[in-house]
């Protein structure tokens, strides 16, 4: 018999064939990050498929969800929510169509969300549109597990494709002014508030806190990381990281006194490295410090936040890292300026306005001293949101977390990811 007449008599047999041959070539695969993907399936084949995936051992650290319906069902949901890091949409619309069918998608997609389409016509002409109008992909059914999970890691694995995580490295002007409890309450909104999956990355290795916020009490951390370069990937990191909800993990620091904490200027490099590619959003807890190490981290980040206390070292302080930030960020967006316990009784403030005309920066929040709220959520090992979630403070967090990650509110209108869609609006 000749492979023409096999192809032909045994379509499902030489169909399981090529799918067990891509499934070798899926031995090799590294796993997925911690990204999270929604799947709208029009037909009980994807499906099934779908359900396949998720149980695979190659995304065992995704989050992902898998919804009957198309692209309609999509906008539908996506309209009052934010969009996951990848959409899988299955539609049977044609080459015609099908812009048309994306475009309320596109007004309700979060910018860096990727979307890949499954559809039933192999067209050439639909595939380089689609690309052109911002789609990650196009897949022409009938598709295998092999299939999604090779797509799932051009997108996500490829070492030529951008690094998955966006890095936000948070810092104080002066000692106490609050830097670290900003930097944990964002971690925690930014997880919570988008489902997306969070790293918090403590680098105060003698004097962190976010284990004590967190009421977590973990036995490894960053101090294996960072004195353990040659052994760090996603896998060793993996073990290191502690669960502190759904969607947000700590890579805690030690807290003791037992070595000395001196590090070379890259020390923390490896570490970025490997946290940019686990997970979508990583925060860094840096403490007031102004060394090689600490210059290093601040230069490497997509986003810097330094936290002030309204008085005349802070004012000095911010200015001089404003100053020496905007040196080594020259093509960068400035810092964000974020201006803590404001109000306190019985002390002597500069005012906002005061405070930041000569630092030529407006500030994206400003938080009032609120001794109460504060130490009630510190002493309970509990985030703000938490202790208070009707709180004007904890809503003051939710806006930080959504200028920091570069997202707008979700009650106004969204750019979509799709940009050329938008075009045709």
């Amino acid at each position: 018999m000749s492979a023409i007449e096999y192809e032909i008599r045994n379509p499902s047999e030489l169909r399981n064939a090529e799918e067990a041959v891509r499934m070798a070539d899926l031995e090799n695969m590294r796993p997925l990050p911690r990204i999270s993907v929604h799947a709208f399936c029009e037909s009980e084949a994807l499906q099934h498929v779908m359900e396949r995936c998720a149980n695979d051992r190659r995304v065992a650290k995704v989050s992902m969800r898998i919804t009957s319906g198309g692209v309609a069902a999509a906008a539908n949901m996506f309209s009052g929510a934010p969009t996951p890091n990848l959409i899988i949409l299955e539609t049977k619309a044609n080459a015609a169509n099908l812009l048309g069918e994306l475009a309320p998608l596109a007004a309700v997609c979060d910018p860096t969300t990727k979307v890949v389409i499954i559809g039933y016509y192999n067209d050439i002409g639909l595939y380089r549109e689609l690309i052109r109008n911002g789609i990650s992909e196009y897949m022409v059914q009938p598709v295998a597990m092999p299939d999604i999970l090779t797509a799932m890691a051009s997108i996500f694995v490829d070492p030529d494709a951008e690094p998955l995580g966006r890095s936000i490295a948070f810092i104080g002007s002066k000692g106490g002014t609050g830097a670290s409890t900003i930097a944990h309450n964002c971690a925690f909104g930014i997880s919570n508030l988008f489902s997306t999956e969070t790293i918090l990355a403590d680098l105060d290795l003698p004097y962190g806190t976010a284990n004590i916020d967190f009421d977590q009490d973990p036995a490894q951390g960053i101090a294996e990381a960072v004195f353990a370069p040659d052994r760090l990937d996603e896998v060793f990191l993996d073990r290191l990281l502690t669960k502190c909800s759904e969607h947000l993990s700590l890579l805690a620091a030690p807290s003791l006194l037992d070595r000395a904490y001196d590090f070379d200027g890259q020390a923390f490099q490896p570490v970025l490295d490997v946290l940019q590619r686990s997970a979508p959003v990583t925060v860094l807890d840096v403490p007031h410090a102004w060394s090689e190490w600490t210059r290093s981290v601040l230069s490497s980040v997509d986003e810097v936040v330094i936290a002030a206390v309204p008085d005349l070292a802070n004012l000095r302080n911010a200015k001089n890292m404003l100053d020496a930030l905007r040196k080594m960020r020259p093509n960068d967006r400035p810092p964000h300026l974020i201006l803590n316990q404001v109000g306190m009784p019985k002390r002597p403030e500069i005012s906002p306005s005061d405070f930041c005309e000569p630092l030529e920066i407006d500030p994206i929040a400003i938080i009032p001293f609120d001794i109460n709220l504060f130490g009630n959520a510190a002493n309970s090992g509990r985030m703000i949101s938490e202790v208070d979630p009707k709180s004007p403070t904890a809503e003051t967090f939710s806006q930080i977390s959504h200028i920091v990650t570069g997202r707008v509110a979700i009650k106004k209108a969204k750019k979509g990811g799709l940009l050329g869609l938008l075009k045709r609006k």
